[in-house]
């Protein structure tokens, strides 16, 4: 997978793979709402084994039901493939 910034103008095409995603700065994030806290609770420890495996971590914030996730590759600034397909692995954990 790359680790070269996917160009703005690039970055819609790439995010049809995970349409939930929204492109925001130099960023993807994607919020889920769950029905109570626990369930997102649990949704983040399920989480914390993928990201683990991949060694990519997102930016995550709980607040009440609400789960934010915002991933960037840092050492490039910005978002790359490797981005897109941990947001799809994300979408699959989650749907």
């Amino acid at each position: 997978m790359s680790e070269e910034l996917i160009p703005a103008e690039e970055l819609d095409d790439a995010l049809k793979r995970c349409p939930e995603w929204e492109a925001e700065g130099d960023s993807i994030t994607r919020t889920i709402e769950f029905e109570e806290y626990m369930e997102g609770i649990d949704f983040v420890n399920d989480l914390a084994e993928i990201v683990d495996e991949a060694q990519h971590f997102p930016e995550i914030d709980i607040r009440d039901c609400k789960v934010t996730l915002r991933l960037k590759t840092e050492d490039v600034g910005g978002v790359t493939d490797i981005d897109v397909e941990l947001a799809s692995r994300i979408d699959n954990l989650v749907d």
